[in-house]
């Protein structure tokens, strides 16, 4: 990369660069817009023009490494596998998960998380509670991304509830449950809204 006094006069007032970056854009655009109207006549169907994705009524399904919503694991008899350590909540740079310990009635347990809650709207998605998590009671594999629709700020935080539901849910070995799950959760909050 050349240092800025290297650059000519006119690389310096970046007038090419800017031109360059406009025919990209004006080149993408009208070729879509051209390709949407010949389509509109029964004409190149063989060239695909690009789309915006009607979301919800359509959706992308993500691969398995994508960073989803979170959820916490199960112990075999159904229990969460969280011992509330505190190490995701210390380990999270957006302060975003709120933990309240309880004394556990098994003896082999010392303690269980009474109340785990994560709020999404300050969450980063950066997976540094998986990370931390020493008995991996947390993770991010449920290849749905986070709600996105909610008319209060309480709507956006998950209870350990929600987060065990999705473990349960994820045991059954189809993930697209969970979208849809979601999706249906924005078709009776929008119709509620309408009533």
């Amino acid at each position: 990369m050349r240092r800025p006094e290297e650059l000519s006069f006119s690389e310096r007032l970046y007038i090419r660069e800017v031109v360059r970056g406009l025919a990209v854009t004006g080149r993408r655009f009208w070729r879509n817009l051209w390709l949407h109207i010949i389509h509109q006549f029964g004409a190149g169907k063989d060239e695909e023009a690009a789309v915006t994705l009607q979301y919800p009524e359509s959706y992308i399904t993500y691969g398995r490494e994508y960073r989803g919503s979170h959820r916490l694991t199960l112990k075999d008899d159904g229990s969460v596998r969280c011992t509330a350590c505190f190490l995701c909540a210390t380990a999270c740079p957006a302060r975003c998960i709120h933990i309240e310990a309880g004394e556990a009635e098994d003896p082999m347990v010392e303690k269980y998380p009474v109340r785990y809650e994560i709020d999404t709207l300050r969450c980063i998605y950066c997976g540094m509670c998986v990370e931390a998590c020493p008995c991996d009671a947390i993770r991010m594999d449920t290849s749905v991304h986070p709600k996105v629709a909610g008319y209060s700020r309480t709507d956006f935080i998950e209870d350990k509830q929600a987060l065990m539901q999705r473990s349960r849910t994820m045991e059954t070995g189809d993930i697209d449950v969970l979208m849809e799950e979601m999706l249906s959760g924005y078709r009776r909050a929008e119709e509620h809204t309408d009533n």
